[in-house]
């Protein structure tokens, strides 16, 4: 196990790690956000564990196109079992049921398994253990701020002494709320596992997914889908804090927020599949962004409940991702400059002004609301920033920023048009327009041969190969081109992408960028060079952990995910990659 073999069960509201042998490595409530009490990914001692006797042979995998994950254990004398791991989420009374609620449910496939399970969650990330109260078919933990129960027909006396016993059929638990059942916990089990089932495959049969690596695309899905915190609309960049880019790095951060920037591309890529209901859901959360803003300065993450202060700390009592830490809750970058949320917001948004799928569309009062949005991208587009790589010591013009900045405006263009406001248009047209000129003249510099990373640099960044895909410049352009080769030869190692290669604040990178990798095997494609890119795609799908996810870093040199997991940003890259790599489906049917 390389700390990173994990497996993700959600249903919208909250989210859980389980590892290839069954046992939870990380699960905060009440939300994504919320209290780590089961945090052994981090190196804490809460945790919900199951032990095997003479285990000999184990694997995991998804049920098909669903979000119900099932590990199977094999001991020496022939026993089998599996768990079904799975966060309810169903249809039920005209709404979805997605409360904050894990079941695991242990089937005994042969022979009689000899088992020892271990439930000691923690409180106040790793100080201490939470109380424990006693009931005849539950165990409740409560500590006047967190409280939530788990209702099991296991022997309760041995999962609380931890004594190993025989498995002779199969057992339950549900972790959710401190209050009673309305029925057996095995029959609410069984009934929930077949309704979420029932609710995963009807969803994922929605998908307009490409003729190729259809199941790499359906499992991306389902995994943004449960970073989608759908109480208010707001999408997570990842479901943990601390995993460092590389051992020894520092480089640990809280990306249980939502960045504006990962929170548009994730929006973008399920659009692509046609999931629109994300759209509606990010709209509500965007609006408020933008109202709350009043036309001034947009912070580039807030809290999933529209939070701005996101304060950073370390906790000190957990010692961090294979003793790497620091680990910290909270994430500075809320107090940072970072210019390009303006073009994000805009595009993030963008579509569902033309797409009369969605029940409610906005109309000119919502983009009277985003014009003051373009007005701040207009006003910024050439000051310095901290950047999309938030830097939290160098302020440059950055490239990628201004031109997030020029699509903020060239969107409303478009919008205003659509919407018959000529006059609009037109003004918009006009700011797009001089900023597009400040970006080819300062950020195109002939003796690299190369547009920078930043107005008058030297340096190369992975981020301006999004250029093409914004529509900033057409991928024939002979600037873009020279662009995708000067990466090419100098951030790529093998198949993958590094977002830069230059010092920054903590040192030099030494793991490459995945998401930085799907931008460049998209630019390969754009450029012409489709097999090259589709090399590419298939190696970095092999990278993915044996459930098909991935993390935010890979390091060529020993193989290894790194970073926080899953990272939006490279399930994004996998449905984007697909589609535009995929054969067509008029091809083959």
């Amino acid at each position: 196990m390389n700390g990173l073999d994990l497996g993700v069960v959600g249903n919208g509201t909250i989210a859980g790690l389980v590892n290839s042998v069954g046992n939870y490595q990380w699960l905060c409530l009440p939300r994504f956000d919320g209290e780590p009490v089961f945090n052994k990914l981090l190196g804490g001692g809460g945790q919900f564990d199951i032990w095997m006797d003479g285990l000999v042979s184990r694997s995991q995998s998804y049920d098909t196109n669903t979000a119900i994950l099932r590990t199977r254990l094999e001991s020496e004398d022939g026993a089998v079992m599996e768990i079904i791991d799975f966060a309810p989420r169903f249809e039920t009374r005209g709404r979805v049921f997605r409360p904050a609620s894990v079941v695991r449910r242990f089937h005994v496939v042969s022979g009689t398994p000899r088992i020892r399970i271990t439930l000691t969650p923690e409180t106040d990330w790793g100080d201490r253990k939470l109380p424990t109260v006693r009931g005849v078919n539950h165990i409740r933990f409560n500590d006047g701020e967190l409280a939530f129960r788990v209702t099991t027909d296991a022997p309760v006396s041995y999962v609380l002494s931890g004594t190993s016993f025989l498995l002779e059929q199969d057992v339950s638990f549900i972790l959710g709320a401190d209050e009673s059942l309305t029925d057996t916990v095995d029959v609410i089990t069984l009934d929930w596992e077949e309704r979420t089932r029932q609710y995963w495959t009807k969803w994922a049969r929605s998908l307009a997914v490409p003729y190729e690596w259809q199941e790499a695309a359906i499992r991306a899905a389902i995994t943004l889908k449960l970073c989608v915190f759908e109480e208010t609309g707001g999408i997570v960049a990842a479901l943990t804090t601390s995993i460092p880019e590389h051992e020894g790095s520092e480089r640990n951060w809280d990306y249980r927020f939502c960045w504006i920037r990962d929170a548009y591309f994730t929006v973008t890529a399920l659009n692509r599949l046609s999931a629109m209901g994300t759209l509606e859901h990010y709209m509500r959360w965007v609006r408020n962004i933008v109202a709350q803003s009043k036309g001034g300065h947009i912070q580039p993450v807030y809290g999933i409940g529209l939070e701005s202060d996101l304060t950073e700390e370390h906790a000190t009592h957990l010692p961090g991702f294979r003793h790497t830490g620091p680990v910290r809750r909270g994430n500075q970058a809320a107090e940072h400059i970072q210019h390009d949320v303006y073009g994000q917001v805009v595009l993030g948004v963008s579509q569902s002004f033309f797409d009369s799928r969605l029940i409610s569309r906005p109309g000119i009062a919502e983009f009277r609301q985003l014009e003051p949005v373009g007005e701040r991208a207009f006003a910024v587009h050439d000051t310095p920033d901290a950047g999309i790589w938030e830097f939290r010591t160098i302020a440059e013009v950055h490239t990628s920023s201004a031109i997030m900045c020029w699509a903020a405006c060239d969107r409303l263009s478009k919008i205003a048009a659509h919407l018959g406001l000529s006059d609009r248009a037109t003004y918009w047209s006009e700011r797009a327009a001089i900023i597009h000129k400040t970006i080819l003249e300062k950020a195109w510099n002939p003796k690299v041969g190369a547009f920078t990373a930043s107005f008058g640099g030297e340096t190369l960044d992975a981020s301006v190969l999004l250029m093409a895909e914004i529509g900033f410049v057409p991928a024939s352009d002979e600037r873009y081109v020279a662009t995708v080769d000067a990466i090419d030869s100098t951030l790529r190692e093998g198949n993958h992408v590094y977002r830069y290669k230059t010092e920054d604040d903590f040192g030099r990178p030494k793991t490459a960028f995945t998401a930085c990798t799907f931008w460049h095997i998209d630019a390969l494609y754009r450029v012409g060079r489709v097999d090259e890119a589709r090399e590419m795609f298939e190696s970095v799908l092999s990278s993915r952990n044996h459930v098909g996810l991935l993390s935010e870093d890979f390091d060529p040199s020993t193989g290894e995910l790194w970073g926080n997991f899953p990272q939006t940003y490279c399930m994004v890259g996998i449905i984007n990659s697909a589609a535009l790599l995929s054969k067509p489906w008029s091809e083959v049917i």
